[in-house]
């Protein structure tokens, strides 16, 4: 190996005529710092040494005296010497890894879930029929009439679970003005009607349910079936003012229909995610019962799409009907009955907690 003191002697052995001079010691120390020995390693003193003339040799470096300190000069050649001894090979060893922390503790899934969601209908088409007495009327309108007809709508549902037991609810009111329908024979005798009426329909119901918890998000595949079992309460209030005209002389009379039944409920709703953001869902149920010759009858079925807007937000668009059919089941005088279908678009807004 290379030695300090060997370039020393090297840098002051008379080549020809010429000495190899100070340069040659810069040289020297240059391969001494690639080898890994650093200023403080070598001989101090040897960077002391007197300019050779002519074909005169440096003096030894053994009988050299320790420095106490390196040299200001060669120090800014070299740079700063290491306290600590470094090996003499030079290969720098790397600093021991960290290693690994501890991530934090993961969260406890609350066996409590819920949702609430706000949705309006849109019904494209209305069919509705009504008994009094020995009289009836219907009436069979669009959306447009419907919409320039209506005094107020609002509609809600929600559910809320701990682990896969849990209730649900549905509440929905409308109320519209009178809507023209004409009975009876157009001319000599011609008989109009204004049906006016609002409903409230609203159910609660215990849900037990298989699969997935209900989301916003979910990997594509995943699925849920909830059926459920309740009751509805149907309140309808119906006002019919009727114009008789007879000959060119009007004559108008009112009737007034108001009634409110209990049916039980049973029904079922699942969701298939067909992508991590876009749902398919569907709802069914069937309320009522028939005793003797009256009905208590109401059913609902719903087909749509749901696509998160957020990690707990979903929009839903769904086609949905419908309909209900209520009568006292006498006859004559005391006759009355109540018939509705409707179908249309359903859109909502879903929360799920």
């Amino acid at each position: 190996m290379l030695s300090f003191e060997r370039c020393c002697s090297l840098a002051y052995k008379p080549l020809g005529d010429k000495s190899l001079g100070s340069w040659s010691l810069a040289a020297c120390l240059g391969l001494l710092v690639l080898a890994g020995v650093s200023p403080a390693q070598a001989n101090p003193a040897a960077l002391e040494l007197p300019v050779a003339t002519g074909w005169a040799h440096a003096p030894k470096l053994a009988d050299a005296p320790l420095a106490p300190s390196p040299d200001p000069a060669a120090t800014a050649v070299l740079g700063p010497s290491l306290s600590d001894p470094a090996p003499a090979s030079g290969v720098l060893t790397a600093a021991p890894a960290p290693g690994p922390t501890a991530g934090p503790a993961a969260q406890p899934v609350s066996p409590w879930a819920s949702t609430f969601e706000l949705y309006g209908f849109l019904p494209l088409r209305t069919e509705t029929g009504l008994e009094i007495g020995q009289r009836s009327t219907s009436f069979d309108v669009g959306l447009g009439t419907l919409l320039s007809k209506l005094k107020w709508a609002s509609s809600a549902r929600g559910s809320v679970e701990y682990g896969r037991l849990g209730l649900l609810g549905d509440v929905r009111y409308d109320r519209l003005g009178a809507i023209n329908s004409r009975t009876g024979a157009r001319g000599l005798v011609g008989l109009k009607t204004q049906t006016s009426f609002n409903a409230t329909v609203a159910d609660l119901a215990l849900r037990y349910r298989f699969g997935a918890r209900e989301s916003a998000r979910g990997k594509a595949g995943h699925f849920s079936i909830i059926p459920y079992a309740g009751v509805r309460v149907i309140d309808t209030n119906f006002g019919v003012t009727a114009t008789v005209n007879v000959l060119r002389f009007e004559r108008q009379f009112s009737r007034e229909l108001s009634h409110t039944w209990v049916q039980a409920l049973l029904g079922t709703q699942a969701t298939v995610f067909l992508a991590p953001r876009l749902r398919l869902f569907g709802r069914a149920d069937v309320g009522g019962y028939g005793s003797g010759e009256s009905e208590k009858l109401s059913g609902n079925a719903q087909l749509g799409l749901g696509y998160a807007l957020g990690h707990n937000t979903d929009l839903n668009i769904s086609w949905r009907y419908q309909g209900m059919d209520w009568n006292n089941g006498q006859s004559g005088r005391n006759q009355r009955g109540i018939s509705s279908d409707q179908n249309g678009v359903e859109i909502g807004l879903k929360f799920f907690f």
